[in-house]
């Protein structure tokens, strides 16, 4: 035993701890299963989901970066039939807490996705992507316009009998109108961050290095920016469940987040470099809490003394 309390609420989700696997990380939360099984995390957080299987964008479309990655994977997904019929059932065996990550380019096939889902048993919540900056409909159309955003909200949390999480873009003009619509309209929990809209260049080639030019910029890089965000959205609504995401690697970067206010977070970029990472940022978590006298880690959330 660790001797640390690791339970953590997300509105009214109960997880058995704070660590999460983040979407698009860590495929639908089978890929992983011998180094790191979904059912030892706080949940995980599925590759994005849209009504039909979608083949994302042309390659090249991943690049390393300092401290960093950018990615252009255009949410190509299996759709979410084929998740429904070949992956969830696994994850329900195994006591996986599964949070649905969910994708459209219309109201309408949210609600298409959300609907299916619905039919199901063994889904925690719904987490909506209106923030990837890497495709040409939807994503950040919803979430840079509070109305939109609201309108979207207020539709999918009518329809649905599980929590509503909004994955906020960091590339919003006011993010904090746009979390304000969120939550206003019913959203249970707020995820942030999504990536950052960024450019890698092949100087020899006088070109792009993605094919689609721009990318989503993740990892340590972003770790500040992110910490930043989480803290002025507890600070703006400080009752509001927050999900931190952004360049956590160790367990000490994830508590930096839980003192900024955020009741979870999730594990996305570390994955790929190390796929165990989920697992050594809670073994690190709990090291930390042993060490600095923590009983709980919920004593952490929103801790932070600022100046």
């Amino acid at each position: 035993m660790s001797g640390v309390a690791l339970e953590t609420r997300v509105g009214s989700l109960l997880l058995r701890n704070p660590v999460l696997a983040a979407s698009g990380t860590f495929g639908y939360g089978l890929d992983l299963v011998d180094l790191c099984p979904p059912e030892a995390l706080g949940g995980v957080v599925t590759k994005g989901l849209s009504p039909r299987p979608r083949a994302g964008n042309p390659t090249p479309r991943i690049v390393e970066t300092p401290a960093g990655m950018l990615n252009s994977i255009g949410l190509q997904n299996i759709g979410v039939e084929a998740f429904c019929r070949d992956v969830l059932p696994e994850l329900r065996r195994r006591g996986a807490l599964v949070v649905v990550n969910v994708f459209g380019e219309t109201e309408e096939e949210y609600a298409q996705v959300v609907g299916r889902l619905e039919q199901e048993e063994g889904i925690a919540a719904y987490e909506l992507n209106v923030s990837c900056p890497n495709v040409a409909k939807g994503g950040m159309e919803f979430g840079h316009d509070p109305r939109l955003l609201g309108e979207l909200v207020r539709g999918l949390a009518t329809a649905s009998h599980r929590p509503i999480w909004v994955k906020l873009s960091p590339n919003a003009p006011d993010p904090l109108a746009v979390a304000e619509a969120a939550l206003a309209f019913g959203a249970q929990a707020l995820s942030l961050v999504n990536t950052f809209r960024a450019l890698a260049i092949d100087p020899c080639k006088r070109r792009p290095v993605l094919a689609t030019g721009f990318g989503g910029l993740s990892g340590p890089a972003i770790k500040p920016l992110a910490l930043r965000l989480v803290w002025e959205l507890h600070r703006a609504f400080p009752q509001a469940p927050l999900v931190g995401i952004g360049g956590i690697m160790t367990g000490e970067d994830a508590v930096e987040f839980l003192l900024a206010g955020a009741s979870a977070v999730q594990v996305g970029t570390a994955t790929f470099r190390n796929p165990r990472a989920c697992l050594e940022v809670l073994e690190g978590l709990v090291a930390f809490c042993q060490r600095e006298g923590v009983r709980e880690v919920r004593e952490l959330v929103g801790g932070l003394a600022w100046p």
